[in-house]
């Protein structure tokens, strides 16, 4: 059984989830899943709806994209791997929630948003190493494309940049995906 952190990174449909869906595979039968998406449309809850079912019955789901640490922590349960997908769309629920009109994004209001952010990060990383032998945390490359054409594009792009480096910092390894290929980092 592994013991740790894990940070899962790589562009969109590389194969993230599927192995770190493999780590937790590894680990026994204590698994938490921590889902961030929110079924805002069709897609996303078909989606939704697909992931759950190809996820094995006996592993449990928190669907949270806030407050992860809180959670773990009222939940008092300790488990086997604990696997957070995805932070990326964690970061956009959370710039969601804090309001966004491109007009209004001071350096001052981004500053904030990042500092929120982050703390939100920090209590997820805590949380998950408080309360998981192994801990498993994906998300989205996004600074390996074009430059955003929005000034909101380009603020999420530079906060989910320092987020992925900052959960890289903290964890005992990582991976990069790259068409279903894990290339290790450390």
């Amino acid at each position: 059984m592994r013991k740790g952190l894990v940070y899962v990174t790589g562009g969109a449909r590389s194969g993230k989830s599927t192995f770190a869906e493999g780590l937790m595979m590894e680990q026994g039968h204590r698994i938490l899943y921590i889902a961030t998406a929110l079924p805002l449309d069709n897609e996303m809850r078909d989606r939704i709806k697909k992931h759950r079912q190809e996820r094995p019955s006996f592993w449990r789901t928190l669907e949270a994209y806030k407050g992860i640490g809180k959670s773990l922590e009222d939940r008092g349960e300790r488990f086997h791997g604990i696997l957070l997908d995805c932070v990326t769309v964690m970061i956009t629920n959370l710039m969601m929630d804090m309001g966004f009109d491109e007009e209004g994004f001071t350096p001052e209001r981004t500053a904030r948003m990042e500092a929120q952010v982050m703390a939100e990060v920090d209590s997820a990383i805590s949380g998950i190493r408080k309360w998981a032998d192994l801990g498993v945390i994906v998300s989205n490359e996004v600074g390996m494309g074009l430059v955003p054409e929005s000034p909101l594009g380009r603020i999420f792009r530079d906060i989910a940049g320092r987020v992925n480096q900052h959960i890289a910092s903290e964890a005992d390894s990582g991976y990069l995906l790259v068409s279903g290929i894990p290339l290790r980092l450390k």
